[in-house]
């Protein structure tokens, strides 16, 4: 048997990669354990493996004192010295003490720890394989679902696809084959667990990089991305190359590339729009297809005032409000739309608080503005 394990070690090694040095240390401390179990003995025990001839011994170490008090853990220094002169105090001596069946305990222990063993280097090279694939994009088949998750087939692993990871009005039947992002792999216990998604951003900026060669070479890029899974989303790009358009680039002749992505996603809609490094002009392009007259900031509240003529406002605010706010998304900036009479209304109102004499008198701290300004806040039916 012990030669045979010595051979399956080798195998073992070259074949999957498991260090042989890793394997005989987790066999000797599983065969120490299992010693001590059948013979249940407090014996301070080691247990040896010689590769070259596939032996296994078990030693009991005694700690050589002057006085014993433990014949199982101890040896007096005078009968230590009956066995070799040149031992002293706090040596440590070994006897053989390899029970006459050990072989049958070595072989079911052996099995176990190499079984466990070949279980934990078969999960971490899993692991290993798919944390490469961490925000990226991978190709997999529906298998089964339940009432949290959707399982993936990824290859050597299944991943999961929760709800919130689902997108709302897609429907996935078995043996269906998507595209998923993969947002997260963990090494657990059970072995690698893969957390895959279908409503993440970067599901979006990957599918591009795909479609899109001069995103994936660096001529184009994603600047960021505003995501209402399955239903619409904006996209502001930018070029390192002035001769390169980069809106034209990821819509692509005829608007195929942008439509194999909107495809991939079952019609999810796709603005695709210019970053630029003037805010307004960078706002204007975010809220597209709406017309921007004019955007007005407010630096210390990072918001914005945006206004657009009458007949574009329902345009720039969108369905349920959807195209402004995905364009704040998109910038980073709060912004309010108004229109254009609106605005002018706003302007005429101010104007003629500006010209009311009893607000100019109130501006100039006049005592008759004062009294009249602390009369109407004592008045009883003022905000009745």
């Amino acid at each position: 048997m012990s030669k045979e394990l010595a051979a399956a070690l080798e195998t073992l090694e070259q074949e999957k990669g498991i260090s042989k040095e890793i394997v005989i240390d987790a066999l000797e401390a599983a065969l120490v354990s299992a010693y001590k179990r059948n013979y249940g003995t407090s014996q301070n025990v080691e247990v040896n493996f010689d590769e070259d001839t596939g032996t296994i011994t078990v030693n009991q170490v005694k700690e050589v004192v002057e006085d014993v008090y433990d014949s199982q853990l101890e040896i007096s220094l005078t009968e230590a010295r009956e066995r070799n002169k040149a031992y002293e105090v706090g040596d440590k001596i070994k006897f053989e003490v390899t029970p006459r069946n050990f072989g049958r305990i070595a072989a079911q222990t052996a099995k176990q720890v190499i079984m466990q063993r070949m279980r934990e280097a078969e999960r971490s090279i899993i692991y290993n394989e798919y944390i490469a694939y961490e925000d990226d994009l991978m190709t997999g088949t529906v298998e089964r679902q339940d009432s949290k998750f959707i399982y993936i087939n990824l290859g050597k692993v299944e991943a999961v696809l929760s709800k919130r990871d689902q997108i709302e009005n897609e429907t996935y039947a078995t043996h269906d084959r998507i595209k998923v992002y993969v947002s997260n792999v963990e090494n657990s216990t059970k072995g690698p667990q893969v957390f895959v998604s279908r409503t993440h951003p970067n599901l979006i900026k990957r599918l591009f990089e795909q479609e899109v060669p001069e995103i994936y070479d660096g001529i184009v890029e994603i600047v960021s991305i505003a995501r209402e899974a399955g239903d619409r989303a904006k996209i502001a790009v930018s070029s390192r190359d002035e001769n390169v358009d980069p809106v034209g680039t990821c819509v692509g002749p005829r608007g195929s590339r942008v439509q194999a992505i909107v495809n991939e996603l079952n019609g999810e809609n796709m603005d695709i729009v210019e970053w630029d490094k003037d805010p307004s002009v960078y706002i204007k392009n975010a809220l597209n297809p709406a017309q921007v007259i004019d955007v007005q900031f407010d630096e210390d509240q990072h918001s914005c005032v945006i206004v657009v003529p009458d007949y574009q406002l329902s345009l720039a605010i969108g369905k349920r409000g959807q195209n402004v706010r995905l364009a704040a998304k998109l910038t980073g900036f709060k912004i309010d739309i108004k229109s254009e009479s609106d605005m002018e209304a706003l302007a005429k109102e101010a104007e003629e608080l500006k010209d009311d004499s009893f607000f100019n008198a109130l501006n100039d701290d006049s005592e008759e503005a004062v009294q009249q300004a602390d009369a109407l806040a004592d008045a009883d039916t003022l905000f009745s």
